[in-house]
């Protein structure tokens, strides 16, 4: 049996059509990796233009994070948070708090992104009660956004495909309009900072309508990931920290896809001028090495747990795993010693220019995103910006887009949970060459699907 027949066979993929498989498509197989690109089980190469899944920073193939997981598996491969600390945990946990704004202090470690969202909205619940104030459950979300999996995250998700074979949900979650400005209403789309305020003061008035003694928090990614890249216009997140404020509201930055360089900063939060009172995050913070999430609180969240009888009672075994904490700690060295955020900083403007270029192209609408983080909207009319109806989305998208990219030798994302996008997230490492390379690929491919349809 061959690794593709054993893959099909006993492997359950995740998020994944299994019958394109069952009807005689090959698994891809990628066997490994190196720098920003990867290879298949054939030998073919491809640039990693998604950094796995928004993971890898400091890409492929690193030696001292494979050397550091060795050396901590040696020393103490296991034990539990639980009660007991050990010193990987304590370093990251300080390191972590040394990043973040404010007075962001205590990091609550999780094994992934999904967990840190589900850990800040208990937290969120268990403060209130704690207060003296349990009415205070709800959470405000965009529409659209991606907040992960399990029960709690995937209530406060806005994608309503996404949730509906798991319903009934948490209940308790309220969407308000995401920061699509290719999609804001007419009058407001040559006006970011207009539209902006107009979809900050969405959120005063879900908190409005729900009623303040009933909402917890607020759930936002500095750069909306579903839907295809919303960056905040100027003086939203500004906007939104008012608000919270104003309404005794916890606003919590999810972070997940954006921290650790993906925007520039560490956490993006500080890229974009707000002190949350909670972060979430994982993905970056080990490069993928090894996984690891966090949830990051304020002194303030965490006041009531100094004293008495009071604890948290939420957690995760592998939460905070010695040698995946010695892998984020050897990531993290990499960042400072080769300076990764402020080379986004740096050459941010030169990859949004490079994939500027595609608007040339007739299927091309919007380029947008920040950072090394940017989406692509595809159109059926630039002018009217009239998009795909199902049918053709599905066929453009999974029919075309995803098996041609992947043939031309880019991984990316070719994504329909709002209008169609293709979604770039690549490593941090890549410059000018990587951005041409990733532009001629797209404008071969998008130029072949015009033809097609």
């Amino acid at each position: 049996m061959t690794m593709q027949d054993a893959a099909r066979d006993h492997l359950w993929m995740h998020f994944t059509r299994h019958s394109t498989f069952e009807e005689g498509g090959h698994v891809p197989v990628i066997t490994r990796g190196e720098g920003a690109y990867i290879w298949d089980d054939g030998g073919k190469r491809y640039l990693d233009g998604l950094a796995g899944l928004f993971v890898v920073q400091v890409g492929h193939g690193r030696q001292e994070l494979a050397d550091a997981a060795a050396v901590q598996a040696r020393e103490l491969a296991f034990f539990p948070l639980w009660s007991y600390a050990h010193p990987r945990a304590i370093e990251l946990a300080d390191r972590l708090a040394s990043y973040a704004p404010g007075d962001l202090n205590r990091v609550f470690f999780t094994t992934g992104g999904g967990e840190a969202v589900e850990t800040a909205w208990k937290l969120a619940k268990q403060y209130w009660k704690l207060m003296g104030r349990p009415t205070k459950h709800k959470v405000i979300s965009r529409s659209i956004a991606y907040h992960g999996t399990p029960q709690g995250a995937l209530s406060i998700t806005g994608i309503p495909d996404a949730k509906i074979p798991f319903e009934p949900l948490v209940p308790g979650t309220f969407k308000v309009p995401n920061t699509n400005q290719y999609r804001a209403p007419v009058e407001l789309r040559d006006d970011p900072k207009r539209f902006g305020r107009w979809a900050a003061d969405r959120i005063a008035e879900a908190i409005e309508f729900e009623g303040p003694d009933s909402v917890a928090a607020v759930f936002l990614e500095p750069v909306q990931n579903s839907g295809g890249c919303f960056p905040p216009p100027p003086g939203y997140f500004e906007r939104v920290r008012e608000i919270c404020d104003e309404y005794d509201v916890l606003l919590v930055s999810d972070e997940v896809i954006c921290a650790f360089g993906r925007i520039g900063d560490m956490f993006a939060c500080n890229d974009f001028g707000y002190v949350p009172d909670i972060i979430t995050c994982a993905k970056g913070m080990t490069s993928g090495y090894s996984p690891i999430g966090a949830m990051i609180a304020s002194d303030r969240l965490f006041e009531p747990f100094r004293k008495g009888t009071t604890y948290f009672p939420h957690g995760y075994t592998f939460g905070g795993h010695p040698v995946s904490a010695a892998v984020a700690m050897a990531n993290l060295d990499i960042f400072e010693r080769e300076g990764l955020n402020q080379h986004v900083h740096d050459n941010a403007p030169a990859f949004r220019a490079t994939l500027e270029k595609l608007l040339d192209l007739p299927i091309v609408g919007d380029v947008r995103g920040e950072g090394y983080f940017y989406g692509l909207e595809l159109v059926k009319d630039k002018a009217t910006r009239e998009t795909f109806d199902d049918d053709e989305s599905e066929r453009l998208l999974r029919g075309f887009l995803s098996k041609a990219l992947f043939d031309a030798g880019l991984y990316c994302r070719a994504d329909d949970r709002g209008d169609p996008v293709i979604q770039l997230a690549p490593p941090l490492i890549i410059g000018q060459p990587e951005f041409d390379e990733i532009e001629g690929i797209l404008r071969s491919v998008l130029t072949e699907a015009w033809s097609h349809l």
